[in-house]
């Protein structure tokens, strides 16, 4: 089974091709966070950059509705494929994906990386953490 699944941001505009045979294509990275914890790498960098391809209408969608810092999620399967440079062989291992998930919005993407604070909600989750043993009624 070939299957893998992504959650992680775009680090740059996606750049729509069109290829002589019509077809629409866009080769992008997303980087994807790992987690920090006692049993994994401390210091340095943090997430993964993964090399994707997506065809058609959906690399079109891609083009047109997300921009670099975007949060997307990717489903698709792992392909290998090889090439020749300059005499050498060159391997290349990407996400060829079956389907994109836009996850947040161009306006939610645009205050994260301007580290701006998002609009705070009135919700119950926030304010039970400022509860403290004393205000508990039982």
């Amino acid at each position: 089974m070939n299957k893998v699944i992504l959650v992680g941001r775009i680090t740059r505009d996606p750049e729509l091709r069109t290829l002589s045979s019509g077809s629409s294509v866009v080769n992008f990275t997303i980087a994807v966070g790992r987690p920090v914890g006692q049993n994994s790498e401390q210091g340095g960098n943090n997430a993964d950059f993964i090399n994707c391809v997506i065809w058609n209408k959906q690399a079109e969608n891609l083009a047109k509705y997300v921009k670099s810092g975007q949060l997307i999620g990717v489903e698709g399967r792992i392909q290998t494929r090889n090439y020749e440079s300059n005499g050498q062989t060159r391997y290349v291992t990407e996400v060829l994906c079956d389907s994109v998930q836009f996850l947040e919005t161009k306006n939610s993407a645009k205050n994260q990386q301007n580290d701006e604070p998002a609009e705070e909600k009135d919700d119950f989750a926030g304010k039970i953490n400022n509860v403290g043993d004393d205000d508990l009624p039982w």
